[in-house]
């Protein structure tokens, strides 16, 4: 397919959902399953450029979010992987969506094996640093002393306590690295996260290593997060690459199944030293979406709900995907809920 179908640019992407702008304003209902469909970001620079998504008058952080809420009914919060989220952002966030917005939030680096830069932890934490810490660029978990490891935990679940006591928040994502792969230590480590983030409070597992879903252990990876009833993130990515699991359907909680796409730009995927945006800058076709119309659907059958979630958040191409994907679910037999029957 020419490159131009895939990265046509802002305008070109905004012409494809003219007459579907609200397809994706109100969850679906398909079998017994509420269907949520967003996008993994909605502050992106990208996003927020002038005429992109959001209209004129929708200038600050608040403004967007609540324009946002008035269009997805579920968003992924990815700037918790990167900084640790306040009580008051929380609650913030809690004020400026609707009753029955849902928010999905990525866990920090430091809670799945992956750094994380020294200067944006909280300061009250940076306080505590040993000597030895304070001035390294980066440090990993592992490094950190138990009480301050504990306080990381502590610090992620405290802000998030307004959405879950308020039923706004979906479920917390741990996406573990390429070189986290199938071994005892990563499942103890798994076991875990499930442990401090609380059994109150749900979470889904993303793998970035191919071989969690090979031959040899795919059948156990599912058995595992079965037993713990631990969404699996089903996603769709570039194929072809040590990171690069196959476009599976596995619910392994019936409470909750997650879908995520990341585009296909294979050439970016794990290139070094380029803007992570740039891995995503990807517009699916709507026949690379019909596909996972079924998947989906299937999913539906075996889990309560269902998050879908287009983390291609490059300008406008992962609102429009969204957008095309509800349509096309809602064709097929998804009806839009009204608010009080997704609650």
């Amino acid at each position: 397919m020419p490159e131009s179908l895939h990265d046509p640019g802002p305008e070109a992407a905004a012409q494809r959902v003219a007459d579907i702008a609200d397809a994706a304003g109100q969850p679906l209902r398909i079998e017994a399953a509420a269907v949520r469909v967003g996008t993994a970001s909605w502050t992106d620079p990208t996003m927020t450029a002038p005429g992109v998504f959001y209209p004129a008058g929708a200038t600050n952080a608040e403004d967007r979010l609540r324009y946002y809420a008035s269009r997805f009914p579920l968003v992924e919060v990815d700037a918790t992987y990167y900084a640790l989220p306040s009580r008051r952002m929380g609650e913030a966030w809690l004020e400026r969506t609707p009753p029955d917005f849902t928010f999905d939030v990525k866990a920090h680096a430091l809670m799945t094996g992956q750094p994380s830069e020294t200067k944006r932890l909280p300061r009250e934490l940076r306080d505590e640093l040993p000597s030895e810490l304070v001035d390294k660029r980066r440090i990993y978990g592992k490094d950190l002393p138990p009480q301050i490891y504990d306080a990381v935990w502590e610090w992620f679940r405290d802000a998030l306590l307004p959405l879950h006591s308020a039923g706004k928040l979906g479920a917390v994502l741990f996406q573990y690295p390429r070189w986290v792969f199938p071994s005892s230590e990563a499942r103890d480590a798994i076991r875990e996260a499930r442990e401090r983030i609380g059994t109150d409070i749900p979470m889904a597992v993303e793998f970035r290593n191919a071989s969690w879903l090979n031959e040899r252990n795919a059948e156990r990876t599912l058995r595992f997060l079965e037993s713990h009833q631990i969404p699996f993130v089903m996603v769709d990515a570039p194929q072809g690459m040590k990171s690069s699991l196959p476009p599976t359907v596995a619910v392994t909680s019936p409470q909750l199944a997650v879908v995520r796409f990341h585009g296909r730009r294979t050439e970016t995927w794990e290139a070094k030293g380029i803007a992570v945006v740039e891995r995503f800058r990807y517009l699916y076709s709507r026949d690379e979406l019909g596909e996972w119309v079924p998947r989906i659907r299937e999913a539906a059958t075996r889990a309560a709900d269902v998050h879908v979630l287009l983390n291609n958040c490059y300008a406008n191409y992962g609102t429009t995907n969204a957008r095309e994907i509800a349509a096309m679910l809602e064709a097929t037999g998804g009806p839009r809920l009204a608010p009080d029957e997704s609650e």
